[in-house]
């Protein structure tokens, strides 16, 4: 069986969310670990095991990141780090699979289904073996506790319960 980890220096964890339902905010997690285990070529029986730090959430604004990370939202303090295990990935076909798994965010463990583009393996300029999946989905946040919400004047929502996932990952293969 072949271990790969995340190369956090080619890696991006990023979300979007609408706000006031015109416009998307992106954030991203700055601190993140994760590694893939598998024995076939094109990853088709891998499992994957990810976590990501909460309070290194960065959205480019100093006080909406530490609301973000206030207990209105993610809880930072009581709940450090949010994380993954998938159940089940299943090549779809040719570069594209569906990853399913267990997400736990603020202390919530529920089952989220993601799609994945497998972008092939190639060696580094130091001969390491390298690999690289483009992963997106949605999920609630409300469902996993994420629940502040406040109403324009309009009666509009200021955040969307939809969450937007975008993740883009490299791997490197483990000695």
């Amino acid at each position: 069986m072949a271990t790969w980890a995340i190369d956090p220096l080619h890696s991006e964890i990023q979300f979007r969310v609408k706000h006031l339902v015109i416009s998307n905010v992106t954030g991203s997690f700055q601190k993140f670990e994760g590694k893939v285990e598998a024995d076939k070529e094109d990853f088709s029986d891998a499992s994957i095991a990810f976590s990501a730090d909460i309070d290194s959430i960065f959205t480019g604004n100093e006080q909406r990141d530490g609301h973000l990370k206030s207990g209105d939202f993610f809880d930072a303090a009581q709940h450090p780090k949010l994380s993954f295990q998938s159940t089940s990935f299943k090549k779809v076909s040719g570069d594209e699979f569906t990853l399913e798994g267990d997400l736990s965010i603020k202390g919530v463990t529920k089952p989220v289904k993601l799609e994945v583009e497998f972008g092939g393996t190639t060696k580094d300029l130091y001969g390491n073996t390298k690999a690289g999946f483009e992963i997106k989905g949605k999920i609630s946040r409300k469902a996993f506790g994420l629940t502040w919400d406040a109403v324009t004047e309009a009666g509009g929502a200021v955040v969307s319960d939809e969450i937007r996932l975008i993740l883009n990952v490299q791997v490197a293969k483990q000695a």
